[in-house]
């Protein structure tokens, strides 16, 4: 094994399998995933030596052990295995594994997957009661669908900032101009602000093209130490410089669903000084070495279009209450200041919970490579994904080339 000498990975390959709604097994979706990202980085799957999967609750056993599914399903070779979940940010959850395994030495190459089948529908708790659980709480006791929270925190931008339907709709509108040239993306289709205008209200001030859907669909990534990338010839590859898998300080400065307020951590302090948001970015930066201004895109967690703004400021693009003006003065869109969701964002590919911060950082890849065709960002050399999973898991991945 290669001595630990660096604190960056390399990307070798990236692999996706298009989104959609198929009902099929999650497994084919994840090995089609798998498949193209070890023929992008130019290695056979005995070359793997470890396999990190992102769980998928919904879908039985084999879910649960991901890791070790997809090991089962490529072929047995003896490669050690994880998996790992926090809900939308396992993707990042088990690139952080992998990585973990790399950086110690203990392996040279990983192989990290996701892939889900959801159901029609907004994603409900499973597993019975768990009144322990703020997100069963949410669904249970305040009836609280996923759509509604994010309908609460789209009327708190409105209250606090001025925003209005207006200007959610534009994201949609960017996003989905993005989206049409992405050929993984469940809704390659432009929209306009008067189709999203009038489609059914769901839960005001949002609307049905508001709010991402729920998909099929996988991603996977192949990392390696940076040795191990040279020796097969990747002199310049993309990296992964820096990753944050962050949890919510006590008490936070904004309370936020699903995260009810509690005793629980009573005696541990003051405020802290970042909410929980602006701390999952701000980690990341801080271990890449960069800050929000070295951007040259970033792929956001777009679960409806009036969250993607709040995200703007949540990682240092502008100030509290400039995200509207940003996504106006077109700085947001490819050809702007800092592009956000070239890939057309879950606006265009919808939730396919372990997968999709996996897609970002395939997204990511392709751009600092120049290989987004049609999405390209010019001169792309620096991009951040962003990602919060229920339960207070956020992540944050810094790739530069």
């Amino acid at each position: 094994m290669a001595a630990v000498r660096e604190r960056e990975i390399a990307v070798l390959g990236v692999g996706m399998h298009p989104w959609g709604k198929w009902g099929r097994n999650f497994v084919e979706y994840g090995t089609v995933a798998a498949r193209e990202a070890l023929a992008d980085a130019g290695l056979e799957w005995k070359d793997v030596q470890f396999v990190s999967g992102g769980e998928t609750v919904r879908n039985g056993y084999p879910g649960y052990v991901a890791g070790a599914t997809f090991a089962q399903a490529l072929g047995w070779q003896g490669a050690q295995v994880a998996s790992s979940y926090s809900a939308c940010a396992s993707g990042v959850t088990a690139l952080s594994t992998a990585r973990a395994q790399i950086l110690a030495g203990l392996c040279d190459v990983a192989l990290v997957v996701g892939a889900d089948t959801t159901p029609k529908g907004f994603l409900a708790p499973t597993g019975g009661e768990r009144t322990d659980d703020p997100d069963w709480l949410r669904f249970r006791l305040l009836g609280a669908t996923n759509p509604t929270y994010f309908a609460l925190l789209a009327r708190r931008r409105m209250d606090v900032y001025g925003a209005t339907p207006a200007d959610f709709a534009k994201v949609k509108v960017k996003n989905s101009r993005h989206g049409f040239h992405n050929p993984n993306a469940r809704y390659a289709k432009e929209v306009t602000e008067e189709e999203i205008s009038s489609s059914p209200m769901v839960a005001d001030p949002l609307r049905l093209l508001d709010i991402c859907a729920t998909s099929d669909g996988a991603a996977a990534v192949v990392v390696s130490s940076l040795e191990y990338a040279r020796s097969r010839g990747a002199d310049r590859p993309v990296r992964i410089a820096g990753v944050s898998t962050v949890t919510p300080s006590y008490p936070n400065t904004v309370i936020e669903l699903p995260n009810f307020a509690s005793d629980s951590a009573a005696g541990i302090g003051g405020a802290p000084d970042l909410g929980f948001k602006e701390s999952i970015a701000a980690k990341a930066y801080e271990e890449a070495g960069i800050g929000p201004e070295d951007l040259s895109l970033a792929e956001v967690y777009d679960l409806s279009t009036a969250l993607e703004l709040d995200w703007y400021e949540q990682i240092g693009l502008c100030k509290p209450g400039e995200a509207e003006r940003l996504l106006l003065d077109g700085e947001t869109t490819i050809g702007g200041r800092v592009p956000v969701n070239p890939s057309g964002g879950l606006a265009c590919f919808g939730e396919a919970v372990p997968a999709q911060a996996l897609a970002q950082i395939c997204e990511l890849t392709w751009q600092l490579r120049g290989q987004a065709g049609a999405r390209q960002v010019e001169g792309a050399t620096v991009g951040a994904s962003v990602n919060q999973g229920l339960f207070g898991h956020g992540s944050c991945v810094v790739a530069v080339r």
